[in-house]
């Protein structure tokens, strides 16, 4: 072998479980913009309607909400338009939950490349992430104009400042469905089981939180248990925000800040550890 021969990367072993190397992500960056260019090509190919299912999903499940719980079930939306209220929590939520179930199964959907190739692991949830921000985005535009023609119409709503924060609230929704992503991934690897109760799990979380409902019918007693769940001040806080209506308080939000901090942390930790020995178990 030639010795001025110069490598330009060396792969080495991981000495230990806090050994993460997050620079290598970004060494590894255009890998991350191809897993994101392959997801979103994917999500609709060989669809009839293609691109439109963007727009057709958040807007049928906001009338599903509105006939169910507006309608027939007549939960309060403190006074704000039952579409606009029903379609504020569907796109926060939908990105969340997206987030979520498209990464749980990272280790078992992707065991294939994995065994073939080394590159960082953690690029796979990344670009996942990512890609359904661009998804959000294209929502994220529908309930702007829906809120703009409200506006337009006479609807007292009363956007304000804390839209500035939207992009905080966009990322910390990123770092929770992450973090409880690929913990759940990391388990499956062993317990293939958990896979089952993602979505039922989803489900039940989605109940738990102001989606369908406004934090204010939620007696005083309990709101502590509203501030656990991080996923309630984000989207209550996204509600205030652009329609002028929603009861957070500063330490719900910090609350919900450190619990995703906690989760997203520990969530990389054990997948840097699973991922060293996967192979054998998948």
């Amino acid at each position: 072998m030639d010795k001025d021969k110069s490598w330009t990367d060396i792969i080495k072993p991981r000495a230990g479980v806090l050994n993460l190397n997050l620079g290598e992500i970004w060494h590894y960056r255009d890998l991350i913009i191809l897993f994101i260019k392959r997801n979103f090509s994917i999500q609709y190919k060989q669809s009839i309607l293609g691109p439109l299912w963007f727009f057709i999903q958040p807007l049928m499940t906001t009338v599903v909400f509105t006939v169910i719980f507006g309608s027939i079930a007549k939960i309060s939306t403190d006074g704000t338009p039952q579409i606009l209220f029903y379609m504020a929590g569907t796109i926060m939520w939908s990105y969340f939950a997206n987030c979520l179930n498209s990464t749980s199964d990272t280790f078992i959907v992707n065991a294939a490349i994995f065994g073939k190739v080394y590159f960082p692991r953690l690029t796979v949830p990344i670009s996942t992430v990512l890609t359904n921000i661009l998804t959000f985005l294209i929502q994220f535009l529908t309930f702007i104009a829906f809120l703009v023609y409200y506006q337009l119409h006479g609807e007292s709503l009363k956007p304000n400042i804390y839209m500035l924060l939207s992009p905080f609230l966009l990322i910390e929704m990123a770092a929770l469905g992450m973090g409880v992503g690929i913990w759940v991934s990391s388990l499956t690897t062993k317990y293939r089981d958990l896979r089952f109760l993602v979505v039922f799990g989803v489900q039940l979380w989605m109940y738990a939180t102001p989606v369908v409902y406004p934090m204010s019918i939620i007696p005083e007693k309990w709101r502590f248990l509203m501030g656990l769940n991080p996923m309630a001040p984000i989207l209550e806080s996204f509600r205030y925000a652009f329609l002028g209506r929603g009861t957070v308080t500063f330490i719900e939000l910090l609350t919900s800040g450190i619990v995703t901090l906690i989760i997203l942390s520990s969530g990389i930790l054990i997948f840097n550890r699973v991922e060293k020995n996967f192979m054998d178990i998948v």
